[in-house]
């Protein structure tokens, strides 16, 4: 099982990075996790345009889903024809919320025929050879973190969340623990929205994870930073993603 981090920014694509992607492969299945702004042009630097089998979202903010819209179009329009159908995963009224990016009448031309459509609830199930559990976050919006596990190792994955002990119940012991810290520490932080790398850091350290890359990073905020704060807090191997980082988790 390989994690490619596609793009990491948070809230908004960076100067160096689109908004959150990644793209999870095992046994020549890809599945793409979040597909957010600008995630599409460097997606195709890892694999082939309609190389990809499944696509999953954990919320249906822009910075993790407006490119679905994109690649609609791309399977819609391709000079071979109209490209097979691909499921999606996502909270409920994914197909409505992509669609109204097309127009205020939503999707009038039917781009959304490329895709189907599965509503997400905390459940565990198999999408292609990974086994997937999804857990609802702390966010304003419906909001799902993921646990991919294939050959007997777990990524765990966030999504965007404040504060809650769903957070340590969802990195349970994983292998590889990719959590968003869009905040770095200081006075009168909006709650119940993200959070900072040091509680990413609090609950990975509970969690007992293999390894915490710190995700969803906002533009204006440094790495450096967020890193001193995750290692004051969490003493494990940590890590930083970055656009075109690759995560090998043998068997």
């Amino acid at each position: 099982m390989s994690l490619t981090v596609v793009g990491c920014a948070g809230s908004f694509p960076g100067p160096d990075s689109a908004a959150s992607c990644y793209l999870l492969e095992a046994d020549g299945f890809r599945l793409v996790v979040e597909f957010g702004n600008g995630a599409l042009g460097p997606l195709q630097k890892h694999a082939a345009l309609f190389g990809v089998d499944a696509v999953c979202l954990s919320h249906l903010h822009a910075d993790h889903c407006v490119d679905l819209y994109s690649y609609a179009i791309a399977r819609t329009y391709s000079p071979a024809g109209p490209q097979p159908v691909i499921p999606v995963y996502g909270p409920a009224r994914t197909r409505e919320r992509i669609g109204l990016i097309h127009g205020p009448d939503g999707d009038a031309d039917g781009l959304m025929k490329r895709f189907s459509f599965e509503t997400l609830a905390a459940r565990s199930f198999s999408i292609g050879p990974f086994d997937v559990t999804t857990v609802p976050m702390n966010h304003p919006v419906e909001t799902f973190g993921f646990r991919f596990t294939y050959g007997g190792r777990t990524i765990a994955y966030s999504g965007d969340t404040g504060e809650t002990e769903a957070v340590a119940r969802l990195a349970r012991d994983c292998d590889v623990f990719l959590c968003e810290a869009a905040f770095l520490e200081k006075p009168d932080l909006p709650p119940d929205v993200h959070l900072t790398a040091r509680q990413a850091a609090g609950y990975a350290a509970r969690a007992g994870v293999g390894e915490l890359v710190l995700t969803h990073l906002q533009p204006w905020n440094g790495a450096d930073d967020a890193l001193a704060e995750a290692a004051a807090v969490f003493d494990g191997k940590l890590a930083m993603a970055v656009p075109g980082q690759v995560l090998n988790l043998a068997r």
